[in-house]
């Protein structure tokens, strides 16, 4: 069997059924939790990061099922009760979901999703949820990033034969869309999502002829309104310039057409494309774009920008695709609070020696509040209560959570609540906009970023802050266990 035609509602860690059969025996069949989807650390020692995957994990929570097959291999491992393969057998999602809008810059410990319902439900549902947010929440925050670096100029995501995988290509592409990127690579993420498909040529195309002349020639004949050619096989000022340049008068311009552009994929890229340009232009192609590929990243982009390099368009591959300087995104999946028989609340604290995973207890909001003054920025997040809202026609004070002294109050702002419910008892209530809606919102949301949180080196630490009401709950739990 391949992960093509398996049943995912099997993909979970084992002690997922393994605590959902002794939850069954220990009575909490009926038993109500809430839990908490969050992040403790941004990739790269960013200021922000960008949510991804939810379009994924709507899809799974609509088919959750298990089938004979996976009853019997349950069956088989001897462990499970009778009881509990007929509650699979029978299962049906019954969970509230509330989530943040897929593509909004968020920060850590926030909740960018939260699960209510059925404890056992809600157990079963954390290893496929925390695969697709934490996949393509890294590959979004990632590609966030260079497209940032590339200062306004088109970055084609080039990743998918350097993926994990084939799954890894596909919604790996699909958020790097999201966090910004023009184009892909991958066709398959063009077939199914929408995401503009580019690519020319590989070097074996000129390699296979006798000449590169012959192979430009053969190309532009082939594709003279979209001719773009890969200049570097051999050398490329000496020869792969020149030639380009040849064909586009030879072929390109009789044909009605001009030149789409040129790609440079290794080499000084940086002094290549200035003198690439100069060659370009000499020759009356001012309009032909540079192309420039071979293991980018932000920081090359950058680098690259400042020495005056005159790159039009980025091709980044690896470096995207695996979030090769920080390839794990770290979100976690946790118990936030449970429902007593008349329907309150019990809030739910994990304690740990290591104060960044202690967990923010019970069922929560997030909002965040924009300044009315500078175009609309974020000013901070606040999580609250379930219940509460943030009267923005009010001053409101917020407080660092550990260091509560410092302070600020703040006014003449807009208070936004992030969080929507999404499923009701296990029905869809909220659609997800199409995926360039997303990304426009990713892109719009990020702008309203101060600068100093979109530094790479030592970004500024953007306010995440408390309620005094959910403050108090957990410095209460706290006390209660430290007595």
């Amino acid at each position: 069997m391949s992960i093509n035609n398996a049943n995912l509602s099997m993909l979970c860690d084992y002690y997922e059924f393994t605590m959902a059969n002794g939850m069954l025996r220990s009575g909490f069949r009926d038993t109500v939790a809430t839990f908490d989807l969050f992040f403790r650390k941004i990739p790269d020692k960013g200021g922000f990061a960008i949510c991804a995957g939810f379009a994924q994990v709507f899809e799974h929570l609509n088919n959750l099922r298990f089938d004979e097959g996976d009853i019997e291999f349950l069956r088989g491992k001897g462990i499970f009760d009778r009881e509990f393969l007929d509650y699979l057998r029978d299962f049906e999602f019954k969970c509230d979901v509330y989530t943040v809008p897929e593509g909004t810059p968020v920060f850590p410990q926030e909740p960018i999703l939260i699960v209510r319902g059925p404890a056992i439900q809600a157990q079963l549902i954390e290893t496929m949820v925390l695969a697709e947010i934490n996949h393509q929440s890294l590959i979004a925050t990632k590609a966030n990033r260079i497209v940032r670096a590339a200062q306004g100029r088109p970055v084609m995501e080039f990743g998918a034969r350097r993926a994990h995988g084939p799954g890894s290509a596909l919604y790996g592409a699909r958020a790097a869309y999201i966090g910004g990127c023009s184009a892909t690579s991958c066709t398959l993420a063009d077939e199914i999502f929408g995401i503009p498909a580019a690519g020319t040529m590989a070097h074996s195309w000129v390699q296979l002829f006798d000449s590169e002349y012959a192979a430009f020639a053969a190309y532009a004949r082939q594709y003279p309104d979209a001719c773009t050619l890969l200049v570097d096989t051999y050398n490329t000022l000496s020869s792969g310039i020149p030639n380009a340049i040849r064909v586009f008068n030879d072929i390109v311009l009789p044909a009605g057409c001009r030149p789409a552009g040129i790609r440079i994929d290794s080499g000084d890229i940086s002094y290549l494309s200035i003198k690439a340009r100069a060659l370009l232009d000499e020759a009356g192609f001012p309009d032909c774009k540079i192309v420039a590929s071979n293991a980018l990243d932000e920081y090359l982009i950058r680098d690259m920008l400042t020495q005056g390099a005159k790159v039009d368009i980025f091709g980044v591959g690896e470096q995207l695709i695996t979030s090769r300087s920080e390839p794990v995104f770290g979100g976690v999946y946790k118990l936030s609070g449970v429902y007593g028989a008349n329907g309150e609340i019990i809030p739910k604290i994990k304690i740990s020696e290591n104060v960044s995973k202690i967990t923010i207890p019970h069922f929560k909001n997030l909002f965040r509040l924009y300044d009315k003054q500078n175009g609309g920025r974020a000013i901070a997040d606040v999580i609250t209560l379930h219940g509460e809202a943030i009267d923005d026609a009010l001053p409101y004070e917020i407080f660092h959570p550990e260091f509560t002294w410092k302070k600020k109050t703040v006014t003449d702002f807009r208070a936004r609540p992030l969080l929507r419910k999404v499923f009701d008892k296990g029905r869809v209530i909220c659609g997800l906009p199409a995926l360039k809606d997303i990304r426009d919102y990713c892109a719009g949301e990020t702008g309203r970023l101060w600068d100093e949180v979109k530094r790479f080196e030592n970004p500024h630490e953007y306010y995440v802050d408390l309620s005094p009401e959910l403050w108090r709950v957990r410095q209460e739990m706290l006390a209660k266990e430290y007595r």
